[in-house]
C-alpha cells in the first residue's frame, strides 16, 4: 500500500497541490518504520496510519500543510516539530435528549478502550473537507466519519444539520508514544439509528447528564477499568453541560463561537 502510494507521487512530481499552490514531494509520505510501529492493531487501523493525510495547521488554525496520522500522532515529531492537526468532535443527541457515547475499539492505536463522545476524528486534506467557510469541510468529514464509525449514512446526517460551536487547542499525551495535539471543531444533532464498526468501536451507549457526571465519577477513582478521552474530559469540564440544557431549551445557536481558540490543558 505505502509502495504504491510513493509511485504515484513520483509520477506526479510537478503537479501543484490544489491548495497550498506547491508542488507535491514524496517527503508526505512516511514509509512505516517497523521498529516503531510494533502494535497489535488489525491491517484496517495500519493502513488507515500511514494513508490518511490529516490537515496542518498553525496556532491560528490556518492550513499549512498536510502529513500522515502516524506522524501526526508520533509524539516525538509532535514535540520536536511542533505539529498541530486539525480534528472534530461530534455529539449527537436523541429525542430524549440523552448523548450517544462510543468506547473506542481495542484495537485503536490512540487511546484503545476509552469513552468519549459520539465520533471523534480529523478532516482529511482533500478539496470537500477543507473549505473554511462555516466549516463545511470539517462537517463533511464529520458525515463521512459517522458513516465509517457508526453505520449512519449521509442522507440521514444531513452535514446543514451540524452546528459548529467552538474550538479548542489542547494536548493529550497517551501512552508515551502516541499524542494528540488537536485543533478541534466541534458539532451538533440529532440522532438516528446506529450499526458500529467493531474495527472502530467497542461499544456505545446514550447517558443522560446525570449518568455522564456517574461515569466521570468512576473514571476518576478507576472503578470498573473506566476511561475518558482527554479530549472529551476537556470539553465535559469546559463546555458540555452548558450546551446540554442548550440543547433542551431549543437555545444552542446561541453558544457558538467560532472566532475564539480556546487553549485548554
Amino acid at each position: 500500500e505505502i509502495v504504491k502510494d510513493l509511485v504515484l507521487l513520483e509520477r506526479c512530481e510537478g503537479i501543484k497541490d490544489p491548495i497550498l499552490k506547491e508542488p507535491y514531494s514524496l517527503l508526505h509520505v512516511t514509509p512505516p518504520p517497523p521498529p516503531l510501529f510494533s502494535d497489535p492493531s488489525p491491517p484496517p487501523q495500519r493502513r488507515l496510519m500511514f494513508h490518511d493525510q490529516c490537515v496542518l495547521v498553525d496556532d491560528n488554525d490556518k492550513v499549512v500543510g498536510h502529513d500522515t496520522k502516524y506522524n501526526c500522532h508520533l509524539m516525538e515529531k509532535i514535540e520536536k516539530e511542533n505539529l498541530l492537526h486539525r480534528a472534530f468532535s461530534v455529539f449527537l443527541f436523541n429525542s430524549k435528549y440523552e448523548l450517544l457515547l462510543q468506547q473506542r475499539s481495542t484495537t485503536k492505536v490512540t487511546f484503545p478502550l476509552v469513552w468519549t463522545n459520539t465520533c471523534c476524528s480529523h478532516p482529511l486534506y482533500r478539496e470537500t473537507e477543507l473549505i473554511e467557510e462555516n466549516a463545511l469541510g470539517v462537517r463533511n468529514a464529520a458525515q463521512r466519519k459517522l458513516l465509517d464509525e457508526l453505520g449512519i449514512p449521509a442522507e440521514d446526517v444531513p452535514v446543514d444539520e451540524f452546528t459548529p460551536l467552538g474550538r479548542i487547542l489542547y494536548k493529550a499525551p497517551s501512552d508515551g508514544k502516541w499524542e494528540n495535539t488537536n485543533l478541534i471543531t466541534y458539532c451538533s444533532l440529532c440522532m438516528l439509528e446506529t450499526l458500529p464498526n467493531p474495527d472502530e468501536v467497542k461499544d456505545i451507549k446514550y447517558v443522560n447528564p446525570q449518568q455522564l457526571k456517574e461515569l466521570v465519577r468512576k473514571a476518576d477513582v478507576g472503578e470498573d477499568g473506566v476511561k475518558l478521552s482527554p479530549w472529551f474530559r476537556l470539553i465535559i469540564d469546559h463546555f458540555l453541560f452548558e450546551w446540554w440544557d442548550r440543547v433542551h431549551n431549543g437555545t444552542l445557536l446561541e453558544a457558538v463561537d467560532m472566532k475564539t481558540i480556546h487553549k485548554l490543558t
